[in-house]
């Protein structure tokens, strides 16, 4: 009898902190894959309704990461003043809290992975972000003796584990050159191993006539107001406060300036919106700055922005973002390191400014602001570059041909 080609079963996992770029671009590739060649099931830590809106378009579950907030507890210890006096019972305190975090966190959430991707005869392990959040995942590869892709999306360094971690994966996807280079440089890890495979969306799909009108009313910017908007989830490397910054600076300068702070909150992080927001409060910068929150109508967000910008302090591999901007032919302005410094051009495709300088922030905006000519070009350029780059078919063309090596 002829034997019957059955698709490819992948075990996607999903471990970020919340609900941005990383699962967006999965969402991403999961729908442009060939179906009659791979079958998928995301698995995600996480279970709002954004992420329960994944199993409309493919299968999904949810697997709970955290049964106790690790992230707090050490916060929390961190934040007691007479215990940074007493060094070998805060490493203790702090040893407690990883046993703590392996025992009720990653030990369960192992164990159900391990158990859904063998009930699902899982033939490959494809782990959304970078090796150390997802070690459940890449063990889980292991121990069912099958293949590991890790796509890396942060910069890959810090915890004291990466060499060892980052020999477990077959293979690594780097969502730019500059992760490539880190990876190898730092880590050691064989340039072979590694394929560079830039993010897509659907370019045909983006509604470029997106009504920003609708944004702008939402949220009182008016018809003649400069609206300068930060994208990004809540994070303190996202670089809201060095927006912040750029702000008060450009408060005289630019009449009706409005800055948007852009993005929703991962749990962890509560507190940090509610720091920046006092902030705001303090230096009378309510007239200027408007929080949105998370929002789903992102088209609407870009068409009604006069200027994109990504501020992260620490190198961006290559924000969804940048690339999302980049199509719809919003200017740009991006930091100096990163995947986004990799894709812009200075004066060609967008502005680049000094990482972590309001200073140079303010003046790239000021520079935008004083010639609509020059947004209008760059933004035209940017987007001629995204549609060469950033189209989505090709995206999962590349990552399917990488699953094939492997197999």
């Amino acid at each position: 009898m002829p034997s019957i080609n059955l698709p490819k079963r992948i075990v996607y996992v999903e471990n970020g902190i919340g609900y941005g770029g990383a699962i967006i671009c999965l969402r991403h590739l999961v729908r442009n894959l060939d179906k009659e060649r791979f079958l998928p099931l995301v698995i995600t830590g996480r279970g709002t309704p954004q992420y329960q809106d994944i199993a409309n378009e493919a299968l999904w579950q949810h697997i709970p990461d955290r049964h106790i907030d690790s992230i707090a507890l050490r916060t929390k210890a961190a934040s007691i003043e007479w215990l940074a006096k007493v060094p070998l019972l805060k490493f203790c305190i702090n040893q407690l809290i990883a046993r703590a975090d392996d025992l009720f966190n990653f030990l369960p959430f192992f164990i159900r992975l391990l158990w859904t991707s063998w009930r699902f005869k899982a033939d490959l392990i494809h782990a959304n972000n970078e090796p150390i959040c997802n070690r459940a995942a890449l063990l889980v590869a292991k121990t069912l003796n099958i293949p590991c892709v890790c796509h890396v999306r942060g910069d890959p360094n810090g915890s004291h584990l990466s060499p060892w971690i980052y020999n477990l994966p077959q293979h690594f996807i780097s969502v730019s050159n500059w992760v490539a280079k880190s990876m190898v440089e730092h880590l050691s890890v064989p340039r072979e191993k590694i394929s560079v495979v830039y993010d897509g969306i659907a370019l045909d799909k983006l509604n470029i006539n997106a009504n920003g009108a609708l944004f702008r009313q939402r949220f009182d910017v008016a018809d003649n107001a400069f609206a300068v908007g930060l994208v990004g989830l809540l994070i303190p490397w996202k670089g809201q406060n060095v927006f912040i910054d750029a702000a008060k600076l450009l408060k005289g300068q630019i009449p009706n300036l409005k800055m948007l702070i852009v993005g929703g909150t991962p749990d962890d992080y509560l507190n940090y919106e509610l720091e920046l927001k006092q902030r705001i409060i303090n230096e009378d910068l309510t007239d200027t700055i408007r929080f949105t929150g998370h929002l789903s109508e992102m088209m609407e967000v870009y068409k009604g922005l006069d200027i994109v910008v990504s501020a992260s302090t620490s190198p961006e591999p290559l924000g969804t973002v940048v690339i999302e901007a980049m199509a719809l032919a919003c200017p740009l302005i991006v930091p100096n390191h990163g995947g986004g410094a990799e894709m812009v051009q200075d004066n060609e495709t967008g502005l680049i400014f000094n990482t972590g300088d309001a200073d140079s922030l303010a003046a790239s905006i000021l520079k935008f602001y004083q010639s609509k000519q020059l947004m209008d070009q760059l933004a035209r350029n940017a987007q001629a570059k995204a549609l060469n780059t950033f189209d989505v078919q090709q995206h999962a063309t590349s990552v399917a041909a990488i699953y094939e090596k492997l197999f």
